[in-house]
């Protein structure tokens, strides 16, 4: 069996800073060390981190007073950083940047009196932490459809922002909606779209091209992981979202000659190596990895938690 690897795959720079933070944390303040929601979504990954002293918990009023609490990558509104501060938390943000760079846009729309569109998933957390950060009316639309829906005070003071995890073509139909009913509305250029969100639909693209069925890593609420799957099926690939080697079903792979193995934003490697191991069980493999972007990008760590710092 031919298996081929999608390249990029997996942890982007925003999942494996968020991830840093909390073990240098632990390291600099001792266990248990505090996190409100996942810090990424994966399984294994919260699972490793709890094994290190974490505790993770849904809301503040789970963390004892004075705990060391660290907001996960997708973000909070605004109300959870003043609950913070209200209870004196001693807080670590491990917000992706790229996520509070939408925080600042929107905020930035709404203090010169525009409203806000959110193009987004309604209830995933990093949705609810961007409209709990803009200031004003922020509407949440999920599709081209939603457009027509809107009641907006001024056409002529509108914007939007989108969620990170959406890509360019995810969000092409709702921004040529919103453009053709509102032709004035404002929004960020194609290069405020997450690098790696993009990247990596880009890659599972190339590799429908190449096989027979795609096995995508990654946790059922991930909303990237989701959109790689759905991708893969939209190309005519029979495609499959698993959290890990356990999940998979031989009957997936029956008349299968190629197996392409992608893996969600939030999906450490071994989970892929795991997957190949497992693949090994039903046949001989030859393992390749397709060319792609090789990434590099890196997220400064929070000050406090810096070398230096901790020197």
């Amino acid at each position: 069996m031919r298996v081929v690897l999608a390249q990029p795959r997996g942890f982007c720079a925003g999942v494996e800073r968020a991830i840093e933070i909390v073990e240098r944390a632990l390291k600099r303040y001792g266990p248990p060390v505090y996190v409100r929601h996942e810090i990424v979504h994966n399984k294994r990954v919260v699972e490793d981190l709890k094994a290190k002293g974490a505790i993770f918990v849904e809301e503040l009023d789970g963390v004892p007073k004075g705990a060391i609490t660290v907001f996960s990558a997708h973000g909070v509104a605004q109300t959870v950083e003043d609950e913070a501060n209200l209870r004196e938390l001693p807080v670590i943000d491990a917000t992706c940047p790229l996520v509070a760079k939408v925080h600042k846009e929107g905020q930035r729309y709404a203090e010169n009196g525009y409203e806000v569109v959110l193009i987004g998933h309604k209830g995933h957390p990093e949705v609810e932490g961007t409209m709990g950060r803009i200031p004003g009316k922020v509407h949440l639309v999920s599709k081209a459809g939603d457009v027509a829906k809107l009641q907006v005070t001024d056409p002529s003071k509108l914007a939007y922002v989108t969620q990170t995890t959406l890509s360019v073509d995810d969000t092409r139909e709702v921004i040529e909606a919103l453009r053709r009913r509102f032709p004035r509305i404002h929004g960020p250029d194609v290069k405020d779209i997450c690098y790696a969100t993009q990247n990596r639909q880009a890659a599972v693209r190339e590799l429908a091209r190449e096989v027979d069925v795609i096995l995508v890593v990654g946790a059922k609420n991930s909303s990237n992981s989701n959109r790689l799957r759905e991708i893969g099926s939209e190309m005519g690939v029979a495609s499959y979202l698993i959290d890990d080697a356990g999940q998979l079903d031989a009957r997936w792979l029956k008349g299968a000659e190629s197996v392409g193995i992608t893996a969600g934003a939030s999906a450490p490697e071994e989970l892929v190596q795991d997957l190949i191991a497992r693949l090994r069980d039903f046949d001989e493999t030859e393992v390749s990895v397709l060319d792609g972007i090789r990434e590099n990008v890196q997220f400064k760590l929070p000050a406090e938690l810096r070398d230096e710092a901790v020197a």
